[in-house]
């Protein structure tokens, strides 16, 4: 497994951890999740900067879920589900060295993995649509 999927499971336990912050007001989990994992140091400030990231642009990528989910409000979308949708669009706009094809194969693999196979099909869907969009 690459260095790099172990660093995006992380930032995807983070940014589960943000949305339960969110809900209990306890907001010291979510970058601890991160450096607790053991990853080596590039994987690590990689998995920083993807979390660092996805919040800075957490409206805009919402924004951009909202636009390409035809028929699915935000809220209905499983929390995993919508973690990984956001890694992955912040991965096509905002980080043009990864390819967006990488991005898409990883969250695909990560659904799989995290969630249900209908999910990772669900990802992939929504993920095509942003792809094409930013083509």
């Amino acid at each position: 497994m690459s260095s790099r999927r172990l660093g995006r499971e992380s930032v995807l336990k983070a940014l589960y951890a943000h949305e339960q912050s969110r809900q209990t007001g306890n907001d010291d989990l979510k970058i601890s999740v991160i450096d607790e994992s053991e990853l080596d140091e590039k994987t690590l400030v990689f998995a920083h900067h993807l979390f660092e990231q996805v919040m800075k642009n957490l409206e805009t990528i919402d924004n951009c879920i909202t636009k390409v989910a035809q028929n699915w409000k935000l809220d209905r979308i499983a929390i995993v589900d919508k973690n990984i949708l956001r890694m992955a669009i912040c991965e096509i706009m905002y980080m043009p060295d990864i390819p967006m094809k990488v991005a898409i194969n990883e969250a695909v693999e990560l659904a799989k993995k995290y969630s249900t196979f209908e999910s990772a099909s669900f990802v992939n869907g929504i993920l095509d649509k942003v792809f094409h969009e930013h083509e």
